[in-house]
């Protein structure tokens, strides 16, 4: 049965799974009724963070254009462009054996694409959330529901798995961003233009 998390929670991932090595995080949503006549589409994104809390380089930030990080350990399998029907939107696949040492912390995010020039923002945006897969068994291990405490933001870090004594720990953020991955990225050491 799966763990159900509040925001700010954490909870022990491989320690009470033993022998979990590969996970399929997955991310859903749907939006509210909305009449702008613009296509709503929502994107995944993961940043793979080292101790300071920034990405070493642009491979370590993973989406739809840059589908991998340099050893493949982790892989967005491609983009929802409408968020349309039920189950996850967009899944990231990890190896959490086989990534990088120097990675502290995965950070996952959703963002919404040309937010601004389409008026457009989470509180646009309903029933949001995170899982974790055990992709041997495809038992689902935890979710994070996002609810509804939006308005004006573009972008959310939804959770994070981090290293914790040589074990994978897994916290529920949901923390928004008014300036969506821009800010994101600014934020976890990448350049913008």
């Amino acid at each position: 049965m799966a763990i159900s998390l509040s925001k700010g929670q954490k909870v022990d991932l491989t320690k009470t799974n033993p022998g979990l090595s590969k996970v399929v995080v997955g991310v859903g949503w749907d939006t509210n009724k909305y009449d702008g006549g613009k296509d709503f589409d929502l994107d995944a994104s993961v940043f793979s963070l080292n101790a300071a809390g920034k990405v070493a380089s642009e491979s370590d930030f993973i989406f739809y254009n840059n589908p991998k990080n340099a050893n493949g350990s982790i892989v967005h399998t491609g983009d929802n462009r409408t968020g349309a029907g039920d189950g996850d939107d967009e899944q990231i696949k990890i190896d959490l054996s086989a990534v990088p040492a120097e990675v502290e912390k995965v950070a996952f995010c959703i963002t919404i694409h040309d937010a601004e020039a389409r008026a457009q923002n989470f509180g646009q945006v309903s029933n949001a959330y995170v899982r974790i897969v055990n992709e041997a068994s495809d038992e689902e291990i935890l979710r994070f529901d996002l609810g509804e405490d939006f308005s004006i933001e573009t972008g959310v870090v939804v959770g994070e798995l981090y290293r914790n004594s040589g074990e994978w720990k897994f916290s529920a953020i949901g923390s928004g961003y008014k300036d969506g991955l821009g800010g994101l990225a600014r934020d976890y050491g990448l350049q913008t233009t």
